[in-house]
């Protein structure tokens, strides 16, 4: 499996909205929800949410546990004039257990309908467009859908892969697409490596996914759009620190720390 991610590879920003989605979920009128979860992913207004610890990333709130290794996917904003990342935002979560990977992202979602539906469908045409397979199959949240992707080979890989397929330039990845509708909010995951294989590992990440909790906020947003993810308080802190620890020890000839200068993704384990 190749998993290694080329700035190609990164996930998309928002869900493209369908011509009946383009109206802000403010116009819908005031009624309950018509999806609501039970037994997680959990509203983060919800009575019976389990207390754990999570690393809050303002949309949603990831569990923590052994094990686990948080990554921030974020999508650049502009490069300097070397071609590195400056600033961005943060267009998804990955935890990785081992060898397996869970990446999530929230989207707002109408007040009335759910969209899992018209997103699986939407993402199996994609996937077929690319010569890849989908088919569906019901899991522990619902239907669920499995493909089949081709994945980009990164040129420091090609010689770890049999020569015909470093030559045709791409390997095919399976994974696993699960998404859950909550009230106004809709939650994508995708499973990939070692949790598509071995049922411990595929456990592990579905609980992971059941125990994060989503904070849909009350501002009017369109359907489909990304819900806005953000880093938590005490890595904002840590870097603040670190960019004045720098800036002491090279009395300003340095250029201030850049904290996606490395890429695009901030690691914490925890």
């Amino acid at each position: 499996m190749f998993r290694r991610r080329r700035r190609d590879d990164e996930p998309e920003n928002d869900l493209e909205p369908t011509d009946e989605e383009t109206v802000a979920d403010e116009e819908i009128e005031d009624d309950e929800p018509a999806v609501v979860t039970h037994g997680g992913p959990w509203d983060s207004e919800a009575d019976s949410v389990p207390e754990m610890e999570r690393v809050d990333f303002g949309a949603i709130q990831v569990p923590i546990g052994e094990g686990l290794e948080i990554q921030v996917n974020v999508e650049a904003v502009e490069q300097d004039a070397e071609g590195n990342p400056v600033g961005g935002r943060i267009v998804a979560i990955t935890i990785v257990h081992g060898e397996s990977g869970l990446q999530v992202q929230p989207f707002a979602a109408p007040k009335k309908n759910g969209i899992w539906e018209e997103v699986r469908k939407e993402t199996a045409d994609e996937i077929k467009q690319a010569e890849g397979e989908t088919q569906e199959a019901e899991g522990p949240f619902g239907t669920e859908l499995h493909g089949m992707v081709p994945v980009a080979i990164p040129d420091e890989m090609r010689d770890q892969v049999p020569a015909d397929i470093a030559e045709q330039g791409f390997g095919w990845q399976p994974v696993r697409f699960i998404g859950v509708d909550g009230p106004r909010w809709f939650l994508r995951g995708v499973l990939s490596g070692a949790a598509l294989e071995d049922p411990e590992q595929a456990a592990t990440m579905e609980q992971v996914f059941q125990q994060i909790v989503v904070a849909r906020g009350d501002a009017p947003m369109p359907p489909r759009e990304l819900l806005e993810l953000t880093l938590p308080a005490e890595a904002q802190q840590a870097m603040a620190a670190e960019q004045a620890e720098q800036g002491e020890e090279d009395e300003g000839e340095r250029a201030p720390l850049n904290p996606f200068e490395r890429g695009p993704e901030i690691t914490e384990v925890r």
